[in-house]
């Protein structure tokens, strides 16, 4: 019998565990605390761990030495001992003690990947570097996580079964908030035959209902500032207290192929002061628990669609914001692709 080799695209291979590069939030901050934690994203499995002044760390979580998760040893500040053998790896990747072997070539190497790693509105970013770098691009985000003293926000954070590409489509498609939630307390209004249009913006671009704004989940923004992100506006009602239009901000990154970490940054624009306090104290006690109700019902949707559920589509009007951002992702993995070819 002839076997025949299948050759995968390198292009969906690339999109599938992330684009390099950029800037992703992997984590809420709370997952690390005083003992080094292990997170399998964007195709690779790190370890993180906080020195002894609080400063976060990661390193690509194998050992040099005979691959043993670091993320099981011991953290000497801005080292991790290996617990299968004791060497010592800094978080720059290079290994500073083989106590077996003092001396060896293994020491004063740098055989380890080393990541750049972040903390900002309640979250771990890591830059996804395709090779070690010491010097990363600055983290620029939305004004509604950058600037603390403007905005209140909630990171509401989930893991989701499924292709994180799927998260992307569906907040890239503000016609489904008209139908799926329509029970909610603040999507309920709105055409449900509305024609959309494209904008270009200076970060990306806004996909939108023709004539109709501050009604519904209106319109969509995609935005690439070295870290990619979502934006969208939900309309409310005076009885939902001070702050105006209720912003979404998302992001999305791979775990693997069928798990995607979800961030969803709930913000409404608040100086500190009372109405800000009591917005806070309003979210928590009444809205919340509706937002996760949301929430829910686009996870129950989304890992009930069949892996392959977009080679099956018959798309539409509504459907060109989804028709957009995934020929721009593509174009992105391709450039990288024949980036990798070129050096090769």
């Amino acid at each position: 019998m002839t076997t025949i080799p299948i050759h995968a695209d390198p292009v969906d291979q690339a999109l599938e565990v992330g684009l390099k590069d950029l800037w992703y939030p992997i984590c809420p901050t709370s997952f690390i605390k005083e003992k080094p934690v292990s997170l399998r994203r964007l195709g690779r499995k790190f370890a993180l761990w906080r020195d002894h002044e609080g400063t976060l760390h990661a390193l690509e979580d194998r050992c040099p030495h005979r691959g043993a998760p670091l993320s099981q040893g011991v953290i000497l500040g801005d080292r991790l001992s290996c617990p299968y053998h004791g060497v010592e790896v800094r978080c720059d990747g290079t290994v500073t003690r083989v106590p077996g072997s003092p001396g060896c070539k293994l020491e004063g190497s740098r055989p380890t990947f080393h990541f750049h790693v972040k903390e900002k509105a309640g979250a771990v970013w890591l830059y996804n570097a395709s090779k070690p770098v010491d010097e990363v691009p600055e983290l620029v985000l939305p004004e509604e996580l950058a600037n603390d003293d403007e905005y209140c926000r909630f990171l509401c954070y989930a893991e989701w079964k499924g292709d994180y590409r799927y998260v992307l489509d569906n907040v890239m498609d503000p016609m489904h908030g008209t139908f799926l939630h329509k029970q909610s307390h603040s999507m309920a209004e709105g055409d449900s035959m509305a024609k959309f249009g494209i904008r270009q913006t200076e970060t990306g671009f806004v996909f939108e209902k023709e004539g109709q704004r501050n009604v519904n989940f209106d319109w969509t923004e995609w935005g690439d500032t070295g870290a990619h992100w979502m934006r969208l506006e939900i309309p409310y009602p005076k009885t939902g207290g001070p702050g105006g239009n209720f912003i979404i901000i998302g992001g999305y990154s791979p775990i693997n192929s069928g798990l995607t970490a979800v961030f969803f940054w709930r913000c409404r624009k608040l100086p500190a002061g009372w109405e800000r306090d009591t917005w806070r104290f309003l979210y928590q006690n009444r809205l919340e628990a509706r937002h996760w109700h949301v929430l829910e019902q686009d996870r129950v949707m989304l890992e009930d669609m069949e892996p392959d559920a977009n080679q099956h589509e018959n798309l539409y009007q509504h459907d060109l914001g989804v028709v957009r951002l995934r020929r721009h992702l593509r174009g992105l993995a391709q450039q990288q692709v024949d980036a990798q070819k070129a050096a090769a």
